[in-house]
């Protein structure tokens, strides 16, 4: 192989990690800390979602001779930061993650669940990711108003380079946040800066497996392993080896759980830049894509608590801002999927406003009754629609 045509795949395998990493790793630690983790235990969460990723891209890519990423839920993070009334202890968000581990496990080595979860119809899956979405993506428009001299300069930051470059925009949103917040002065003492492993004892509340458990196990399903797929088939992988995947994937939430490791999934946007032709012209040279990404999450790993660290100092709007501009395109997309059959708009816009309004009833939080609601409106208009259509044909 020519030194050129090794030279783009891991070109495209850096910036893969890299534009992964800084897009989100702010969402996820606030996630974390919102469900009750401190910042040891979010930084430790972090490390090991970087660790197993990158182990597992390298292990799989290499057997398979695919681009096959990995990536941690983005949207499980967002319905984190969503639950902090639903739990403020983080033991109990342990658990949680420890069902999601199980059911994505259970849904690799079961491929009737797998067809049940990509049968939850469309217009509720989207419209529950998009009502999860929705308080985040206001955050850039809250922060712009409470501290304009912190928020400003990374939205302006984005916008231009969304229209420049806009593979670049959210990382370099993120750049100049960290550097607005080094300068404005808070102290990060040295210890905080090294990796960390800290492990938590699980505890199973009902009310938490259900109203987080659950809720992030469709998410990560709905939201990033059925994409990934899409993504792996739209460049032409008809048949990746999905059982292979979500069993790792699942294997790797479940011991990955204790240590904050809330899920683990395939990766969906960025493995669109690993597994198309720009990585390479040869679809079967692009495994060296992930696998160069899965070495550099493996260092980037080390930087967790550094990256915790300076998050934890930032004040929480801020964060929350960041992260609203790299879900922009996500909550897009979801709005378009849960729209786009004019027949179930009342089903998703009943879902999104029931997700998005924050209720906690029985101390569930909004994403499961969401989905609750959502399923009771489409078998409603369902029937009446099925029993106009009988009337009419006897008629």
């Amino acid at each position: 192989m020519k030194p050129a045509s090794i030279a783009h795949p891991i070109i495209a395998g850096i910036v893969g990690s890299l534009t992964g990493f800084a897009s989100s790793f702010a969402l996820l630690v606030a996630g974390l800390r919102a469900v009750g983790a401190s910042e040891a235990e979010a930084a430790s969460g972090l490390l090991v979602l970087c660790v197993f990723q990158g182990v597992l891209a390298i292990a799989l890519s290499l057997r398979y001779r695919m681009p096959l990423s990995f990536a941690w839920s983005t949207p499980g993070a967002a319905l984190l930061v969503a639950a902090h009334k639903t739990t403020g202890d983080f033991h109990a968000a342990v658990g949680a993650f420890l069902l999601c581990g199980i059911l994505l496990l259970a849904t690799g080595l079961w491929p009737w669940l797998a067809r049940t979860m990509t049968r939850i119809p469309r217009p509720i899956a989207s419209a529950m990711l998009a009502g999860i979405l929705f308080p985040i993506c206001l955050a850039p428009v809250q922060a712009a108003v409470q501290l304009p001299l912190l928020a400003l300069p990374p939205i302006l930051v984005w916008l231009v380079l969304t229209r420049l470059a806009p593979r670049w925009a959210v990382a370099a949103a993120v750049v100049v946040t960290a550097v607005v917040v080094i300068v404005s002065g808070p102290h990060i003492s040295a210890p905080h800066l090294l990796p960390t492993l800290r492990f938590v004892v699980p505890a199973f509340d009902p009310l938490v497996l259900v109203g987080l458990g659950i809720p992030l196990y469709v998410v990560t399903m709905a939201g990033q392993n059925v994409p990934g797929f899409a993504v792996l088939r739209t460049f032409g992988y008809e048949h990746p080896p999905a059982r292979a995947m979500l069993t790792s994937a699942g294997v790797a939430t479940t011991v990955g759980s204790v240590f904050g490791a809330y899920a683990l999934n395939l990766s969906a946007i960025t493995a669109a830049m690993m597994a198309g032709p720009d990585a390479h012209p040869d679809r079967d040279r692009r495994w060296i894509a992930t696998v160069t990404s899965g070495i550099a999450y493996l260092l980037i790993g080390l930087g967790a608590g550094a990256a915790t660290a300076l998050v934890s100092a930032s004040p929480p709007i801020l964060i929350e801002a960041v992260a609203g501009l790299a879900l922009l395109g996500a909550l897009i997309g979801a709005v378009t999927a849960a729209l786009e059959d004019p027949a179930h708009r009342v089903v998703a816009i009943a879902t999104f406003l029931v997700v998005a309004s924050g209720i906690q009833l029985l101390n569930i939080g909004s994403a499961f009754w969401g989905l609750v609601v959502g399923g009771i409106v489409m078998v409603v208009l369902t029937i009446g629609r099925r029993r106009e259509s009988a009337g009419a044909s006897t008629g």
